[in-house]
């Protein structure tokens, strides 16, 4: 029988405990942030004007702005209905709703925090006594130690014996002990603020050469520039929304048959390939990289200590050397593993139909690493056979930063113990809806370019719209919701 007793005095302990309050404040907020964002999206496309005749339902344009805001590109409206308006609208949805953004508000909270503890700090410690230690019994004084460093870090000790000769209260042989902490949080806060500086120049300096990278091809290259013409689409609009979704790991591309209509288009997908790494599975080692090479290159002292002191920072993309490495080879690992499995099966099959061995290489490695949380396809994932389907589920169920740990010290084992859960990929991978594939035929039927979640009720939409809000603030679930170890 359950000791009810026993499992509230557990509850109680958890309720109270900062930690608990600390990550239900920030749940909260976040939860908030993107409630508001996809209101804000729902009604921008509401009172905008769709491209063609159909308007699509109030819930089908709320559905819409959930998974674009949530970055999850669950489709139930065809994207050519979207106007050039509509599409910049959603480009902004992902732009703020993707992780790099949102762990930059992170850190720019972070560094308020920061200041005033700080600021605080400061001010007690102005007015604070020293500790005695007298024959080796201590007198306590009044001392302001943050609660966020350790004591071994800030730890002054200064023998008085013919130093403080101004203090006549103090008898020959006491040591004083002082915790004079500010320089190394003002360190700590300098660091943040670069490292805040990082984040934001990461983000928009690789939104912006993606960008360029994606116009110049689709405004040179004929079968590109035909393809966006007959469908009406700006080539710019075209190059930052689909830059900025893959960045975001949304998914999403301004044309119906997603990237299948350029599947023959080697240099764009390669153009885009690494935005599917770069702004999610790789996006820590890739931040400590950049962090590496400013320090070496300026010598600056804030750079040293972020890479110095990644755990104290707190910021959760920002990992340690040896589990940045791992991560690139775990990321690797499963790319060449998926790739072999695919090729090995579809390399011969309907869908590589009309594509050279050099096509058939680039479109497979494309689409198998979409399948880590980015969700873009260059094939019809429902011709697809089954056995690579549950391949591409299980690499959607694991979170961006599972790693293979093959060496365990007493640090990365503690850190193991916490980081393992479950996950909510916010991917978007969708077998589609075809009217030739229905059980019994239905003459009304209407072929859709929209995922099969487009055709459900607005109670089972309902129900995936509180999986995509789940899903994107997964990581508060299960103790902050860090990624797996598979050791």
């Amino acid at each position: 029988m359950m000791n009810f007793s026993l499992f509230g005095r557990k509850l109680q302990h958890l309720c109270s405990s900062p930690y608990f309050h600390l990550n239900f404040s920030s749940f909260f907020i976040q939860l908030c942030y993107f409630m508001i964002l996809s209101l804000f999206g729902y009604l921008g496309l509401k009172i905008s004007k769709t491209r063609t005749h159909i308007k699509p339902n109030d819930f089908d344009l709320f559905y819409t702005s959930v998974s674009t805001s949530t970055v999850s590109s669950m489709t139930a409206v065809e994207m050519e209905v979207f106007s050039n308006s509509q599409l910049i609208l959603m480009t902004f949805l992902m732009f703020v709703g993707g992780e790099v953004f949102t762990s930059l508000l992170e850190l720019i909270f972070a560094r308020f925090s920061n200041n005033n503890n700080y600021n605080n700090s400061s001010t007690s410690m102005k007015n604070s006594l020293p500790i005695k230690v007298v024959n080796d019994q201590i007198e306590l004084g009044l001392v302001s130690i943050p609660n966020h460093h350790s004591s071994q870090d800030h730890k002054q000790v200064n023998d008085v014996n013919g130093i403080n000769n101004n203090n006549n209260n103090v008898p020959s042989g006491t040591t004083i002990v002082s915790y004079n902490n500010n320089k190394d949080m003002l360190l700590r806060s300098n660091s943040l603020k670069y490292l805040s500086h990082v984040v934001l120049g990461y983000f928009l300096l690789l939104q912006f050469v993606g960008t360029f990278l994606v116009s110049m091809y689709m405004s040179f290259i004929p079968s590109a520039k035909q393809v966006l013409r007959e469908k009406g689409i700006k080539t710019l609009t075209f190059s930052l929304f689909t830059i900025v979704s893959t960045f975001a790991s949304c998914g999403y591309v301004p044309t119906n048959e997603n990237m299948i209509v350029f599947k023959k288009n080697s240099g764009l997908l390669l153009i885009i390939l690494p935005y599917i790494l770069l702004g999610n599975t790789l996006y820590a080692p890739c931040l400590r990289f950049v962090i590496w090479v400013l320090e070496k290159i300026t010598k600056r002292e804030e750079f040293s200590y972020l890479l110095k002191n990644s755990k104290e920072i707190g910021f959760g993309h920002l990992l340690p050397p040896l589990h940045s490495w791992l991560l690139v080879a775990t990321v690797l690992g499963f790319n060449i593993i998926q790739f072999v499995i695919f090729c090995s099966m579809e390399w011969g099959t309907q869908i590589m139909d009309g594509l050279n061995p050099y096509q058939k290489f680039v479109a497979s490695l494309f689409q198998i690493t979409n399948a880590r949380h980015s969700g873009e396809s260059v094939f019809d994932l429902s011709t697809i056979s089954s056995a690579i389907l549950v391949l591409f589920v299980v690499m959607m169920y694991l979170p961006p930063y599972t790693t293979f740990l093959p060496i365990m010290d007493h640090e990365t084992e503690n850190d193991a113990k916490k980081d393992k859960r479950s996950a909510y990929g916010n991917v978007g991978f969708s077998m589609g809806y075809s009217c030739g594939r229905q059980l019994k035929a239905n003459g009304s039927c209407k072929d859709l370019w929209v995922g099969f979640s487009g055709k459900w009720s607005n109670k089972g939409k309902f129900i995936l719209i509180l999986v995509m809000f789940f899903g994107r603030l997964k990581k508060f679930n299960m103790k902050g919701g860090k990624a797996w170890d598979l050791s």
